[in-house]
């Protein structure tokens, strides 16, 4: 059986001002032949479909065209896709019970109501079963977290996913029964041992789960993940695996490779025979960082022959006021899109005293909020730990809904 597993699409973008649509639309076209040509059976999309919980009208017409062309594909069987932290749920539930009539099972919120075990039929033939886990929300994996400490909650979060997971397997085990059959499960969260990148949120309270690869090992065939936009593997485990995005959503990915996994699975004799096949994606949109000095920077912007490129700058420069205005000003005259410039401190800029402008789009949000604090000159420190305690969880669940 083939599967292919994909995920991070984050449809509707706004890419500093710049759409994605036509990256989208691209990447699209490319999966459905890549879907006709390698006869997959099964396609699985691990989380964060839209970018935001409202996406635009041209996301939602992008996702439902897609979903309308797979029915085309003769040897698909089923598609099911999760819901990640970025997707609102009433937006990918709505269509929920017509999408089941072309095979293509979505799951929201994994609560009570949903049925995340899936079994995939061929020919009335039990060929696999899905554990579909989508992003696990505070109301479906713990109870009240009125009055607990952030220690106590990450603690809560690992138990409540674990159980989840645990939950899904053993209704798993009842479907196949004793058929020499895989079982694939999904998941939309970050584990140990994972590499992560700059456009990426922190999902759980204090960020931090201990669920790694070999929990997940231990008891599925092949664990298609989401949320990360990095394809890896996690650990040393060979079957549990990020997709990552079909495209770069920050500067900060342009050094890898977009790739979704192709999966063949075998199983014979009780013993899963596990292939996977990193797939490139043609990337359409070039993406360019140039870091240096002024004058190098000059230099390297005059030899970009790509004029429709996206451009990162990082100055390092004594002067970096003047360097600022001297790249934009050129970068205009040449026609080129730059995007974003940014200010590297060099040694002697860190050791001035002087007090120097800094562009937003040099800072985070806890870059700003620990500026602010700085400015306050707290002499209790417990004081200062508990605000920036307190700060970390509301950013969390700020950015989580």
């Amino acid at each position: 059986m083939k599967s292919l597993h994909t995920s991070d699409w984050h449809l509707g973008q706004n890419f500093m001002g710049k759409s994605r649509e036509d990256e989208h639309k691209a990447f699209f076209s490319w999966l459905l032949e890549t879907l006709k040509e390698k006869e997959i059976d099964l396609l699985l999309v691990s989380g964060d479909i839209f970018d935001t919980g409202t996406p635009p009208n041209y996301a939602l017409e992008l996702y439902y065209n897609f979903l309308k062309e797979l029915s085309h594909i003769k040897t698909l069987i089923t598609t099911v896709i999760t819901a990640g932290n970025h997707d609102s749920i009433s937006t990918l539930k709505a269509p929920k019970q017509l999408l089941e009539v072309l095979n293509i099972h979505v799951i929201t919120s994994g609560d009570e109501d949903e049925d995340v075990t899936i079994p995939l039929y061929k020919n009335d033939d039990l060929k696999a079963v899905v554990c579909a886990v989508p992003f696990l929300r505070d109301s479906v994996i713990r109870k009240s977290l009125s009055g607990k400490t952030i220690s106590e909650k990450e603690k809560l979060a690992n138990s409540g996913i674990k159980a989840y997971y645990e939950n899904c397997y053993s209704k798993a085990l009842e479907l196949k029964k004793d058929k020499d059959i895989p079982i694939i499960s999904m998941g939309h969260l970050t584990t140990v041992g994972s590499r992560t990148s700059q456009s990426e949120r922190d999902i759980y309270i204090g960020g931090t789960l201990d669920i790694g690869g070999d929990y997940l090992a231990s008891m599925f065939d092949y664990v298609a993940l989401g949320h990360l936009h990095i394809n890896q593997i996690v650990g040393n485990n060979e079957h549990v695996r990020y997709s990552g995005s079909p495209i770069p959503l920050s500067f900060s990915e342009l050094k890898n490779t977009q790739k979704v996994n192709l999966v063949t699975l075998n199983k014979t004799d009780k013993e899963t025979k596990v292939a996977v096949e990193e797939l490139a994606v043609p990337i359409t949109q070039k993406l360019i960082v140039l870091k240096g000095t002024c004058e190098t920077l000059k230099s390297e912007l005059k030899s970009i022959e790509d004029k429709t490129s996206w451009i990162e700058v990082h100055i390092n420069d004594d002067n970096p006021m003047f360097a600022n205005s001297e790249i934009r000003e050129l970068a205009s005259s040449l026609e080129l899109t730059l995007l974003a410039v940014k200010i590297d401190k060099s040694p002697k800029q860190l050791q001035a005293k002087e007090l120097h402008a800094i562009s937003l789009d040099e800072l985070s949000v806890e870059d700003v909020f620990l500026k602010r604090l700085t400015q306050e000159e707290l002499e209790d420190k417990e004081l200062e730990d508990d605000l920036i305690r307190n700060f970390n969880q509301i950013l969390s669940k700020v950015r989580v809904s």
